[in-house]
């Protein structure tokens, strides 16, 4: 009984949490972002500290693309060719971004979007929280 009660009062308080990602803050994915944690449907959360790959997001009007990047000490990046092309659309007050390539279709809705920070949540109910990408800076 109290984990039921533990549980409601968790879903009670996340849906009166105000996520709502304005149009005009969709922006703020274009840029390098690295991955802080993922949080698993059981509740469990992954955190990463030092990431040695980061995601590199163009979005302009409603399509883009994800790249992944490694960054170097001299502030260049390593890629390959790969791209994940996405295309962003809104329904029910929330965006999605739809991704297809040839080998897979998926979904991510976002769920956080500002300047600093953004999260994602797939169709396996794994969530996705991403920071800004700052460089490491090592004195000469």
């Amino acid at each position: 009984m109290r984990r039921i009660l533990s549980i409601l009062l968790v879903l009670m308080l996340w849906g009166c949490n105000d996520s709502s990602v304005n149009e005009d803050d969709l922006h703020y994915l274009n840029g390098y972002w690295e991955i802080s944690e993922v949080e698993f449907p059981d509740g469990s959360i992954k955190e990463y500290g030092l990431n040695t790959n980061i995601d590199f997001i163009h979005l302009k009007k409603n399509e883009g693309y994800r790249k992944k990047m490694k960054p170097k000490f001299d502030g260049t990046y390593d890629t390959s060719k790969d791209v994940e092309r996405f295309t962003i659309a809104q329904s029910n007050e929330r965006f999605t971004l739809y991704y297809e390539s040839e080998f897979s279709e998926w979904e991510e809705k976002l769920v956080r979007l500002d300047s600093l920070t953004f999260s994602v949540i797939n169709q396996e109910g794994v969530t996705y929280r991403y920071k800004r990408f700052e460089p490491i800076k090592i004195p000469q």
